[in-house]
């Protein structure tokens, strides 16, 4: 039975997502690191928030994980290089808290402006500092978004709505997408040099870690106003001070910190400071959401293999993932054919094509090319899967394309695989019969039909009278029980491949009898 641990605190209606979709279920909050590792081996997925740290040592310990979900956005808490080495999905929900957290960074934007939390607490205390407090309106002001995506677009829509000048930069930003959010595309040192306000809402990659440096604040305009809901790292905060000080960036409003739970920052104390405690998810309606769609997302993956927003591998809609699956399978088979040949040749793999023609051509190939190269690279390397095999064939140089015909195909469907190695090119054709079957129909351009099974024998050898009849006694001398028998021919005389399924697997010496036939070039067992 498929179980699932849930680690941190989630709704009682995402626990009951899970149980009434056949899931056993456990809740256990607030465990230690050591507690959790002693039992993390006997599950097969793991549902958490912020609190549980996904590390590499956890994931050591559970060889049943095959994926872990994040009720919420940053995935800071995971290591997800190591989960990917280990096949292990990273999920996580990105639009489930994007209102929230888009309104916190505009109510944010409001308490800089107008100085909210320092003019409560002067009221409070009695006081009645009214000259004090002068604030700036948002209205016809320019504001900069770094990242425009899912809650970056909300902000921009918010403030387009206030009448704000918006300029975004973000290197996926389409200029349609622009357009219709009604905001200018800029590069980064423009939107620094123009802004007013500057919303961050961008992940915290290498890429990204104090993407406000020191360099960077000083070629702000000149009294700027920061806000930070996304990542704390995304900004200096020692650097952030300083501009404070000299009041080269006239305020900051920071809902994360590079350290979190931040008890100390070189920003605390300034009067010019708004501060939260990572409060940009924080609403009942975002929780709920997180928790319900992280449930939803981890009982479809692990029950029928859809992927959605997966970190770490090609997304599979619910929808997608029966219409797919089949064809799947037909490519992780032909990349089990391809690569237990490669093995058995000893040729290094220098560059993999994949074809697809007639109903194949117009799916979902991401995902297909992925069981393509796991299926490759199992027989190199135990463990591979559909989440690592992408990450195993870069690490090791192998150049993946695509071809995707339109012409006319004589199969409904098809779908070839090329693997060139140091030393030649072979090449594996399939398609699906009556839809579902895979079934392979060419291999290294011989006409050849043959389902797969689960032991199979294939061999290459020259088109010449007496081959069959000594085959079949030599497997039958053995004791060997022969399935199916497929023959196919390049030409009458010529190269010929015969291809055939038994009951069990041959033996070495059998092979070795085989491989020492008249006729026989190469023979290579293969199982699937």
């Amino acid at each position: 039975m498929v179980k699932v641990l849930i680690s941190d605190k989630l709704s009682k209606a995402a626990v009951e997502i899970f149980r009434n979709r056949g899931i056993e279920v456990d809740v256990k909050p607030g465990l230690s690191p050591a507690d959790l590792r002693a039992i993390i081996g006997e599950y097969d997925g793991l549902a958490i928030r912020s609190a549980t740290k996904v590390t590499k040592e956890l994931l050591e310990a559970a060889p049943n994980l095959k994926v872990v979900g994040r009720a919420g956005i940053g995935v800071d808490n995971v290591d997800v290089k190591s989960a990917t080495a280990r096949g292990v999905v990273v999920m996580n929900t990105p639009n489930g808290n994007a209102i929230t957290t888009a309104e916190h960074a505009i109510a944010m934007m409001f308490a800089l402006a107008r100085q909210l939390p320092e003019a409560s607490a002067s009221t409070k205390a009695g006081k009645w500092e009214k000259n004090r407090f002068m604030g700036v309106e948002l209205f016809g002001k320019t504001l900069g978004l770094v990242g425009c995506g899912n809650i970056g677009s909300i902000v921009a829509d918010r403030a387009v709505g206030l009448k704000m000048r918006v300029v975004a930069y973000d290197p996926y930003l389409t200029e349609k997408r622009a357009l219709d959010l009604g905001v200018e595309k800029v590069e980064l040192d423009e939107l620094f040099a123009r802004a007013d306000f500057i919303t961050l809402h961008t992940p915290l990659t290498e890429a990204t870690r104090n993407l406000l440096s020191a360099e960077a604040i000083a070629k702000l305009k000149p009294g700027v106003r920061i806000v930070n809901c996304a990542r704390g790292g995304l900004v200096d905060e020692k650097a952030l001070a300083e501009a404070l000080k000299s009041g080269h960036v006239a305020g900051a409003a920071l809902d994360v910190f590079e350290t979190e739970p931040a008890t100390d920052s070189p920003l605390f104390g300034l009067e010019n400071v708004v501060a939260t405690p990572h409060l940009g998810a924080a609403t009942a309606e975002a929780q709920e959401n997180v928790a319900l769609q992280v449930a939803e997302q981890m009982s479809d993956f692990l029950l029928t293999g859809a992927v959605t927003n997966a970190i770490n591998m090609p997304s599979v809609s619910a929808e997608d993932a029966p219409r797919l699956k089949p064809y799947m399978e037909l490519c992780r088979l032909l990349g089990a054919f391809a690569g237990q040949l490669t093995q058995a040749r000893d040729g290094v793999i220098k560059r993999v094509t994949i074809e697809y023609e007639g109903h194949a051509a117009g799916l979902n190939h991401r995902p297909l090319n992925a069981a393509v190269l796991a299926g490759l690279l199992t027989p190199i390397m135990a463990g591979t899967n559909m989440v690592n095999a992408p990450v195993i064939a870069r690490e090791r140089g192998i150049d993946v394309s695509e071809t995707v015909h339109d012409r006319p195909s004589e199969y409904q469907t098809l779908v070839r695989v090329s693997v060139a190695t140091d030393q030649q090119t072979r090449a594996v054709a399939g398609t699906l019969f009556a839809g579902a079957k895979p079934r392979v129909v060419e291999i290294k351009d011989i006409r050849i039909e043959a389902d797969f099974g689960r032991h199979m024998l294939y061999v290459t050898n020259q088109d010449k009278p007496g081959f069959i009849g000594r085959f079949g006694a030599t497997l039958a001398g053995a004791g060997i029980n022969i399935a199916t028998f497929h023959l196919g021919r390049a030409e009458a005389g010529g190269d010929a491949i015969c291809l055939v399924s038994v009951d069990d697997q041959v033996p070495e010496d059998v092979l070795a009898m085989v491989r020492t036939l008249p006729l026989v070039v190469q023979a290579t067992p293969l199982s699937f």
